[in-house]
């Protein structure tokens, strides 16, 4: 269920739990959510909000910034076919549909997302931007007002499940260049690029998408700042915790977030074998300097039409920092999903549950603690939930290297 029309004024609405974002993690969170007993909020009738339970300032919400379903995957190129889609596991309880290999994901996924909010009646309000997070007061066992463009939200937990789409990260390096540039975030597939040439910036599966596209209609150079890494084997579930282990000891340290795919290094996607066949996978250096037709290196300059920066992205957090979460290292530091510093905040989606089978687990662990914090909604019975019985999708293999979206 989708709520639209929140307004700037009318009372403050309370809620037990507010989760940020209705991408992967968002909505495995406020599946779990509402399968321990919270009962969805809804918009009352002649304004102010009321849970199913009644005017008691309790139940769930889930906040959107966008104006439809599909988090991440609704701003994706169109070329990102399913076919090439780099994994991607079931929500909980509800399988993909059996698809078209050769569907937009962006389509596909979206579609998938909004039939499992109506499924479930989430109660997602968007469109709804978040501006700051704070504390009703110093004491711990405050409740946390969140600040919108659509009125504030009080709430005794918060699940922050923004991701890292809208925080593409853009690398500084000396010089100018005057012809076209873009990060991965605004490619649109590569017909704008026929009979160019094309730099493209970055080790990650995003880069070798782009790779894989742009060398079939156009000439390509591909840069990375580090060697790929590359991974001959199976994406094994053994493999996959050994991946996530490290990215998870970084985010207890309190170190910046890698993102999981950084460490899974580079497999044998459909995109990456295209690629090798069209013989776009000769790395070279990365430049030391941007020049006004291309790059250089040293005293070798070289002319291009274009550059993708597919340098991925940051987390979305800002609106975090009243909260005082950061750590001494930069980042802010997890137990579990839980931040360090405030029991009542937990990241889903971020470090470690970056990726789409993370991002379930994530929010079933992150309700599981919320639950322990706040207690078991009054009169809660756990609903049963039948399996639904549809096929998977015949998409590559889920791996834990998929960004949750």
């Amino acid at each position: 269920m989708t709520v639209y029309g929140a307004t700037n004024s009318g009372p403050v609405r309370r809620v037990d739990v507010v989760v940020i974002g209705a991408g992967q993690a968002g909505l495995s969170a406020a599946y779990h959510l509402r399968r321990r007993g919270f009962a969805p909020y809804r918009e009352a009738v002649g304004g102010g909000g009321a849970s199913e339970a009644g005017d008691t300032g309790g139940g769930f919400v889930v906040l959107d910034a966008d104006d439809a379903p599909g988090g991440a995957w609704a701003h994706r190129s169109p070329s990102l076919l399913m076919a090439t889609v780099h994994g991607f596991h079931d929500l909980p309880d509800v399988e993909l549909p059996e698809v078209d290999p050769n569907a937009p994901a962006r389509e596909v996924v979206p579609g998938y997302f909004a039939a499992y909010e109506a499924q479930h009646a989430l109660p997602v309000v968007r469109p709804v931007q978040v501006l700051a997070v704070r504390s009703e007061s110093a004491r711990p066992d405050a409740r946390l007002l969140v600040e919108t463009d659509s009125g504030t939200w009080s709430a005794r937990a918060l699940i922050n499940a923004t991701g890292t789409w809208t925080r593409p990260f853009l690398p500084h390096y000396p010089g100018r260049f005057a012809g076209r540039q873009l990060h991965y975030a605004a490619y649109r597939g590569p017909e704008e690029f026929a009979g160019k040439r094309v730099l493209v910036v970055g080790g990650g599966a995003s880069a070798i998408q782009v790779l894989s596209e742009v060398a079939a209609v156009g000439e390509t150079v591909w840069v990375t700042r580090t060697p790929p890494v590359y991974h001959a084997g199976p994406f094994t579930p053994e493999y996959g915790r050994a991946v996530v282990a490290k990215v998870e000891e970084r985010v207890r340290q309190g170190l910046p977030v890698r993102s999981v795919v950084s460490v899974t290094g580079l497999g044998p996607s459909v995109a990456y074998r295209r690629a090798e066949e069209l013989g776009a996978l000769r790395r070279r250096p990365m430049f030391d300097r941007l020049t006004e037709h291309g790059v250089a290196w040293g005293d070798e300059e070289l002319a291009v039409d274009a550059i993708v920066w597919a340098t991925g992205f940051r987390p979305e957090v800002g609106h975090l920092a009243p909260l005082g979460l950061r750590s001494p290292g930069g980042g802010i530091a997890l137990t579990g999903t839980r931040a360090t510093a405030d029991p009542r905040v937990h990241l889903v989606g971020y470090g470690p549950s970056a990726s789409t089978v993370g991002a379930n687990r994530a929010g079933r662990a992150a309700v599981n603690e919320i639950v322990g914090l706040l207690g078991a909604p009054a009169g809660a019975a756990v609903a049963a939930v039948e399996p639904a019985a549809v096929a998977v999708a015949a998409v590559e293999p889920a791996a834990v290297a998929v960004a949750a979206g």
